[in-house]
């Protein structure tokens, strides 16, 4: 008798998403079919768990669509709420990507 597959978790679903192609929190939110919340808990925990191996999570950062400023030194996964400089909210989202060292 053959045990069924074990269905991947969460966190490897993400990470197999993220291999292929850089994607934004609230894409893999659909793809994993998650909260939002919670695809942000599971990218901040593969950044920390992704640095001693070979492969690290890469960060293309948030973008303020109004004056084009870029959240280069961010250190949170999650898409910031205002722009610094212009005050505006339309925000583009950060996009993620793991890649081989």
């Amino acid at each position: 008798m053959r045990l069924p597959e074990e269905p991947d978790t969460v966190r490897r679903s993400i990470l197999a998403l993220l291999e292929n192609g850089p994607c934004t929190a609230l894409e893999l939110s659909v793809a994993v079919r998650r909260p939002e919340k919670d695809v942000l808990d599971h990218l901040e925990h593969l950044r920390k768990s992704l640095r001693p191996g070979n492969r690290r999570l890469v960060v293309s950062p948030a973008k303020c669509r109004e004056c084009g400023f870029v959240f280069r030194k961010r250190e949170r996964v999650k898409s910031p709420g205002r722009c610094p400089l212009c005050k505006g909210e339309a925000i583009s989202d950060p996009a993620f990507l793991v890649e081989r060292r």
